[in-house]
């Protein structure tokens, strides 16, 4: 009856363990670091680097002062899509700052133009054999580990007028490709303007009302002409908005990872601003500078006016740009763009018709017709795809038309799947959909963010030493297994979170504050009944099995109801309260396992084996108006008709 088999004891004790594993990392803090990652979208951080990176490390340790010596460091390598990033680890602050200026200065030499970003980070000291066996601390938020707060302005006038402006050039392409005479396409404000002779304008206006759906248009009599008046929509204006605000926060999320940052925080706040948290970034003038960065894309004619070779010697003619960066160059180039990075709807890695490396390119309809007429009288010609970061642009590849193109065309000569790869990655990575301002930034020290821990760590221990004073003052031996099993519930909660690599911030901290009284809430249910099945004159081996028989109904209402409410918060709320709702759901389920599979399972190990059980050690049972130990005795009857156990001599 109060015997597990042996197969419930192996479980208990295989997920005790691999919590006590899981959970361990959280022990052994964060190790200084400097990170190497990539100030370019065209360069990929290789492993080859790491080689040239220990070479400066080391040598800047040969010639530092006895005072300035960076000591035991170590250099690795880390894989990521962007091609990958080079940490070196280093014991001190002190050394850390060393180490970064050291390797800025050999890596960038050219301090207007940097190709690799050099930051200060703060990286996990968990051993080598814990990380092989995927065993990670979880993620300290911004008030725990220190870092940089942004709230960030999207200027969504901004983002209006961009799409003004390129619908201005869809209605000229538009009205071109149906043969429709007109006075010009002009832009006032938000207004657009278009002449047209009276006997078309019904024709244009219904072409308008096909191909431009997001403007209205209206009528206004102008001498012999008729002007159309558009303005957008609201509903076009609110779509454009919202969806500025999202490409926003998703080029937002890739210019980060560039920092290495662990779980980083970027999220809409209101109808315009957007919340960007950055954990562990200590060089908030380096994260300014990626966050705000720009990246546009062009795609632009070859001026063969210019003999290829002379480039460099030769005079650049009106009207062209020499480019000196990138492949293929250098090379001149026609100002006027083509199409930008805006027209283009998708790019991808694939083969040509003799199964080489290519680039296959998915255009808006728009930019689709605009290729068209350019390349129509272009075959043979050459034509450059330019990309612009920091105002300085970069040519990714110079290609041959060989036919006229549309919408959907190739970019053959990659030489090798990881340089198409490469390509259609750029081209398909857009800028920022509208401009930002950051109205509001805060950083958050790291001494700060350890005395939040502290702080935090020692409300836990002293809450949990006090529930366990007064448990085992109360329950005596029963409550040494509560205790026990509210240990065990914490290490599983830990591990549960560093497996998740959930995000652990000051209200997580009190989510699991929380969760400690509402779990030993259900060791104390499980205690009562078994002191009032004593109470009752029942056997102690019937006592324990009717105690948490009969308590599970009422630990399992109370638990779904408390959860249900959790996971209102975690639907409903957004941010720290979010992070309160992930530990408080986690809280619950981990502590029904405690308090009944393990709390159980000691008791029975403890108990179940004794056949002829007198008592049981869970502390004074009130009866009768007296106090008497719990222990089961034979059943007389009293005067008052109430079965109690027998009172011995």
């Amino acid at each position: 009856m109060n015997r597990y088999p042996l197969w419930k004891y192996i479980t208990i004790a295989v997920v005790v363990l691999l919590g006590a594993l899981y959970s361990v990392p959280n022990l052994f803090g964060e190790q200084p670091a400097v990170q190497i990652s990539s100030g370019k979208s065209t360069l990929k951080i290789e492993a080859s680097l790491l080689g040239r990176v220990q070479e400066i490390v080391k040598a800047a340790n040969d010639t530092a002062k006895e005072g300035g010596k960076i000591g035991d460091y170590q250099a690795e390598f880390e894989a990521n899509a962007q091609g990958g990033t080079i940490k070196v680890r280093v014991k001190d602050k002190d050394a850390q700052t060393h180490v970064k200026n050291a390797i800025n200065t050999a890596l960038n030499p050219d301090k207007t133009n940097e190709s690799y970003i050099v930051a200060l980070n703060m990286l996990p000291d968990t051993p080598k054999w814990l990380q092989a066996l995927g065993a990670k601390p979880m993620y300290l938020g911004l008030d725990l580990r220190g870092g940089v707060h942004f709230l960030m302005q999207v200027d969504m006038k901004g983002a209006v007028d961009k799409r003004m402006k390129a619908l201005t050039g869809d209605i000229r392409a538009t009205l071109r490709k149906e043969n429709l005479r007109h006075g010009g396409v002009n832009l006032s404000g938000n207004t657009l303007e278009i002449k047209v002779r009276s006997d078309i304008k019904d024709k244009v206006a219904n072409v308008l009302k096909d191909n431009i759906s997001e403007v209205a248009f209206t009528e206004i009599v102008d001498g012999d002409s008729i002007k159309l008046t558009g303005t957008l929509t609201e509903q076009s204006v609110k779509e454009i908005q919202d969806n500025a605000v999202k490409q926003n926060i998703s080029t937002l999320n890739k210019r980060v990872n560039e920092l290495g940052v662990s779980e980083p925080i970027i999220q809409q706040q209101g109808a315009d601003r957007i919340v960007v948290q950055l954990p562990g970034v200590q060089d908030v003038a380096k994260a300014k500078d990626i966050i705000g960065r720009t990246a546009t894309l062009e795609v632009r004619m070859v001026d063969e006016s210019v003999i290829r070779g002379t480039e460099t010697s030769s005079s650049v003619p009106l009207g062209s740009e020499l480019f000196l960066s990138g492949k293929s160059a250098p090379v001149v180039l026609y100002k006027d763009v083509v199409v930008s990075g805006e027209s283009i709807v998708g790019a991808s890695a694939s083969f040509d018709q003799n199964q080489q490396p290519a680039v296959s390119l998915d255009l808006t309809s728009t930019g689709g017709n605009i290729m068209s007429q350019t390349t129509r009288d272009k075959v043979g010609k050459s034509m450059a795809v330019v990309l612009f970061e920091k105002n300085k642009g970069e040519v990714l590849t110079v290609a041959t038309i060989q036919s006229e193109l549309s919408s959907k065309f190739q970019i053959t000569g990659m030489g090798t799947p990881a340089a198409a790869n490469d390509l259609a990655l750029l081209m398909r990575a857009g800028s920022l959909a509208a401009p930002m301002d950051i109205i509001e930034e805060r950083t958050i020290g790291p001494s700060l963010g350890a005395d939040n821990i502290k702080k935090g760590y020692s409300s836990m221990l002293y809450g949990f030493a006090a529930i366990a004073v007064f448990m085992v003052a109360y329950y005596l031996l029963f409550g040494v297994f509560s205790v026990i099993a509210l240990a065990i519930n914490v290490v599983l909660l830990f591990a549960i979170l560093s497996i998740l690599q959930a995000t652990l911030t000051l209200p997580g901290m009190a989510a699991i504050a929380l969760a400690l009284g509402m779990a030993i809430d259900a060791n104390v249910l499980i205690n009562e009944r078994v002191r009032e099945e004593l109470r009752r004159g029942a056997k102690p081996q019937d006592a324990i099995n009717a105690g948490f028989e009969r308590a599970w109904a009422t630990i399992l209402d109370s638990n779904v109801t408390t959860l249900i409410a959790g996971l209102a918060l975690l639907a409903f709320g957004s941010g720290p309260i979010r992070g309160f709702a992930v530990v408080h759901c986690l809280g619950i389920l981990t502590s029904m396992f405690s308090a009944v599979v393990v709390a159980r399972g000691l008791v029975n190990l403890w108990y179940g084996n004794k056949k002829k059980l007198e008592g049981v050690s869970i502390g004074q049972v009130w009866k009768g108006g007296s106090l008497d130990a719990a222990v089961a005795l034979p059943e007389v009857a009293t005067p008052d008709g109430i079965t109690a156990p027998e009172q011995k001599a």
